[in-house]
């Protein structure tokens, strides 16, 4: 991969805390399927809408 500016990732939206997140080079292989931004956020998923 070539080098990138940080502001130049890709962006996603967190599915719980909804904040925005960047790509991080672990997630290469399975950015497509990313949709949390944290393990934290993953394991409140199934807590959608309640106070984190």
């Amino acid at each position: 991969m070539k080098m990138r500016r940080k502001g130049d990732l890709p962006q996603k939206t967190c599915a719980v805390c909804r904040k925005p997140f960047t790509w991080r080079k672990k997630w290469a292989a399975v950015w497509d399927e990313v949709r949390y931004c944290s393990d934290r956020c993953r394991r409140q998923k199934g807590k959608i809408g309640q106070k984190i």
